[in-house]
């Protein structure tokens, strides 16, 4: 580890919603204003040309706007017809909405352990809990693209052809990223999108999408957003109130034009934390010998939602980041299968190592388009006078 001389410390907020607004704020005043003048707030005609929009930035068929990410990943999977009987492998290592959706459907959770390079599912586990008793009834497989990198899409695909499964993406941290040039939204039967407002597209407050290459799908999606009505008043089926509205969509179809920047930035961000780290002499193979870098897979189009680290002593660098007012958050503290509330999945500490390895160990620092290189150089100065 370095020898380091600290210079004074600014603060630096993990993310700042400010920045962003200041520049966007009158497209942004004028773009509400047209939705109020028009009277159209729920389903309106602002909803279809954001749907459009993103399905064509998806390069996806089909896009259905929602109410959040957590009504995306449940629509998905409705839609396709995942319910009571079916299981749905998925990753102990995401928010807590992956397996939710997947007991609100009432169909059963799989879990599978974590890809510890790229902390997304691994395809070689899931494999092998398809093998297993456990995984004889699988319909579906729900990846998470984590951290805005593509799950190995490949692989996953081998799988959907070798078991006949569905494959829906878990892309609420990706819009924009890619897998061997292909976008998420655009690699399995359907995929879930979320528009929180710390996401790379933002919305004004909580908003979700689904995409899907199949018609049918898309079609069922529209009815279970609006209570299972296709005419007013007529419910075919049990659905939600998950509609998306128009203020919301107005606003992320103005935001889209700008993403492909945004996402340029972070990666540029990304980028040159990786060189700090390295001139700082901080950097490792593994976590025994020093800082783990984000690792990108050479077929994805990261989009860096998150930058990553494995950090050893990761609670007391927190502790020292914020004493100093740095942003940092752990993404995610306690695995899934180790929540209190998901304990009657049955599973235990030291089921799926590479997933508990990680809560220990990972440490996400400031990363959004405004973010300054004097910031990111303030970040790497304070971590490297921790390690010193």
């Amino acid at each position: 580890m370095s020898s380091v001389t600290t210079r004074s410390s600014q603060p630096v907020p993990m993310l700042d919603f400010s920045r962003q607004f200041a520049v966007l704020r009158q497209e942004i005043l004028d773009t509400i204003e047209s939705v109020c003048t028009s009277q159209h707030f729920i389903l309106g005609p602002q909803v279809t040309s954001f749907e459009n929009a993103a399905a064509a930035a998806c390069a996806a068929p089909h896009a259905i706007g929602c109410a959040s990410g957590t009504d995306a990943i449940w629509l998905a999977l409705a839609a396709a017809n995942i319910g009571p009987g079916d299981a749905v492998i998925t990753t102990p290592f995401s928010f807590f909405a992956t397996v939710s959706a997947i007991l609100r459907c009432g169909a059963t959770p799989l879990l599978a352990d974590i890809d510890p390079a790229t902390f997304n599912l691994s395809a070689a586990a899931v494999e092998s809990l398809l093998h297993s008793p456990a995984g004889r009834n699988a319909k579906a497989v729900l990846p998470v693209h984590l951290y805005g990198q593509c799950a190995d899409w490949d692989a996953f695909a081998a799988l959907k052809h070798a078991h006949n499964l569905l494959l829906v993406e878990d892309a609420a941290q990706a819009f924009g990223a890619t897998w061997n040039g292909t976008p998420a939204g655009a690699l399995g039967d359907a995929a879930a999108f979320s528009f929180y407002p710390t996401k790379n597209l933002s919305a004004m407050g909580d908003a979700g999408l689904v995409t899907t290459i199949s018609a049918a799908i898309d079609d069922h999606a529209r009815v279970l957003r609006a209570h299972g009505m296709r005419r007013r008043y007529y419910h075919e089926e049990i659905g939600w109130n998950s509609r998306l509205d128009s203020i919301q969509a107005a606003v992320l179809e103005l935001k889209l034009r700008y993403l492909p920047e945004w996402n340029q930035q972070r990666r540029n961000h990304a980028a040159l934390y990786d060189l700090l780290f390295r001139k700082a002499n901080l950097t490792a193979a593994n976590i025994d010998a020093g800082i783990v870098l984000p690792i990108t897979d050479p077929r994805a189009g990261h989009v860096f939602h998150q930058y990553v680290l494995r950090v050893p002593r990761r609670d007391e660098l927190r502790q020292y980041l914020t004493d100093r007012k740095i942003g940092s958050e752990i993404y995610y503290p306690v695995p899934l299968h180790l929540q209190t509330s998901l304990a009657n999945l049955g599973y235990k500490q030291g089921d799926f190592p590479v997933s508990e390895a990680a809560a220990r160990e990972v440490l996400a620092l400031p990363m959004y388009p405004e973010l300054r290189e004097d910031e990111q150089q303030t970040v790497v100065d304070a971590i490297a006078a921790f390690y010193a």
